[in-house]
C-alpha cells in the first residue's frame, strides 16, 4: 500500500498577477499584464522549489504575491492548509511571521538611515510578543553570528559593508522572525560569482539546521542545480514543466526547459555528451497580449497549427509534469 502524500507547506493553486495598463494621459486602464496566469506549484516542509526563467516570465510577480507584497487576481494560496488569501488583515500580518522574503538587491533592501540591530529589531516592534526586549541584544548578536557576520559590527550602517555582507543581514533580517518558509528571489544575482557560492551554501546550512523551507526564484540554471529539490520552468506566466530537479535536468521534455539546458556552459565542452546548443529564435512576446494556445510556439522549432489553436494540457509520469502537445507520456510496457 502506497503511503499516503504529505500535505505541502505552501501550495499555489491557478493563482493569477494581473496589473493595468494605464494611457499616458488620462490614466485610463486600457489593457491588462498577466504577469502569472493559473500558477499551480507546491513546496514540502524542509524543502527547496526553485522557479526558473528568462527575465519577464512572471518570477518575481509570483514571489511577492506569496509574501503578500502584490495582490493576486485569481487562484489561491494555501500555507499548511489554511487558504492565507482569504485571510483578514489582522491575521494575515501574524501570518508574516512565518514566510520571509529575501530580496535581490541587497543595496536597495536595506534602510541607510538604520544600523543593522535596528535592521533586525524592526519587525519585533511589529511583533512585539516574538522576543522579550531583554533578551534583543543578544538575539541580534546570535543572528549576525548564525549568517557569518561579527557581532561587534551590529552598530555599523549598510553602506559599511560590501554586498555579500549585505545579503547576509537580509538572511539574518528574515531568520529574526522564526519563518518557516522563506521566499528568495533572485538572492545572488547581484553578486560576485565568488560570493554567491557563499551565499548559496549558507542558505544550505541555515536550512538544514532550522528545518527551512525555500521558494527560490532565479534565472541561473546552475544555481538551481546546486540548490533545489524541486524545479518549476516559467514561460510567460505559466508553468512549461515541472518535477524533481535531478529528473528534470537528466531528462527534460519541453522544448523551452531543453533551450534553456543547452545554454548552460560547461567547463569541457569537448567531452560532455550533450547536444548542441538550441538557439530560440524572436523575442519574448508581450504577456499583455500572448500568443494564442501553446505561448511557446512563437519560438518553438517544433510548433505546427495545432499549437496554435489548443493550449497544451498538464501531462506527467513519477511526478515529472510538462506541458506540450508533441511530448506524451510514455506507455508502461506490461
Amino acid at each position: 500500500m502506497p503511503a499516503p502524500e504529505r500535505e505541502p507547506l505552501l501550495a499555489i493553486r491557478d493563482l493569477g498577477v494581473t496589473y493595468p495598463i494605464r494611457s499616458s494621459v488620462l490614466r485610463r486602464v486600457t489593457g491588462h499584464v498577466r504577469a502569472v496566469d493559473g500558477v499551480t506549484l507546491s513546496v514540502q516542509a524542509g524543502e527547496t522549489l526553485a522557479v526558473v526563467g528568462e527575465s519577464g516570465c512572471g518570477k518575481s510577480s509570483l514571489s511577492r504575491a506569496v509574501v503578500g507584497l502584490t495582490p493576486i487576481s485569481a487562484g489561491s494560496i494555501y500555507f499548511e492548509g489554511r487558504d492565507i488569501t482569504a485571510l483578514p488583515a489582522a491575521a494575515r500580518r501574524r501570518l508574516s511571521r512565518e514566510i520571509q522574503i529575501v530580496f535581490q538587491d541587497p543595496y536597495a533592501s536595506l534602510n541607510p538611515r538604520l544600523t543593522v540591530r535596528q535592521i533586525l529589531e524592526e519587525g519585533w516592534l511589529i511583533h512585539p510578543d516574538l522576543l522579550p526586549r531583554a533578551r534583543r541584544r543578544d538575539e541580534v548578536a546570535r543572528l549576525l553570528e548564525l549568517v557569518g557576520l561579527d557581532p561587534s559590527h551590529a552598530d555599523r550602517y549598510p553602506h559599511q559593508f560590501s554586498g555579500g555582507q549585505r545579503q547576509r543581514i537580509g538572511i539574518a533580517r528574515a531568520l529574526a522572525m522564526r519563518p518557516r518558509l522563506i521566499v528568495c528571489d533572485e538572492p545572488v544575482s547581484a553578486l560576485d560569482v565568488s560570493i554567491q557560492a557563499q551565499i548559496l551554501n549558507l542558505l544550505q546550512d541555515l536550512q538544514r539546521e532550522f528545518g527551512l523551507s525555500y521558494l527560490l526564484i532565479s534565472h541561473d540554471l546552475s544555481v538551481v542545480r546546486h540548490a533545489a529539490d524541486q524545479v518549476a520552468v516559467m514561460y510567460l506566466g505559466s508553468i512549461v514543466e515541472s518535477g524533481r530537479c535531478e529528473e528534470v535536468f537528466a531528462d527534460p521534455k519541453h522544448p523551452y526547459t531543453r533551450a534553456l539546458l543547452s545554454a548552460v556552459p560547461v567547463a569541457f565542452p569537448w567531452r560532455s555528451e550533450r547536444a548542441g546548443r538550441m538557439v530560440l529564435g524572436g523575442d519574448l512576446p508581450s504577456p499583455a497580449n500572448p500568443p494564442s494556445g501553446c505561448r511557446f510556439r512563437t519560438r518553438c522549432w517544433m510548433a505546427e497549427q495545432r499549437c496554435a489553436e489548443q493550449r497544451p494540457t498538464v501531462v506527467g509520469e513519477h511526478g515529472h509534469e510538462w506541458a506540450c502537445h508533441f511530448v506524451p507520456v510514455k506507455e508502461e510496457v506490461a
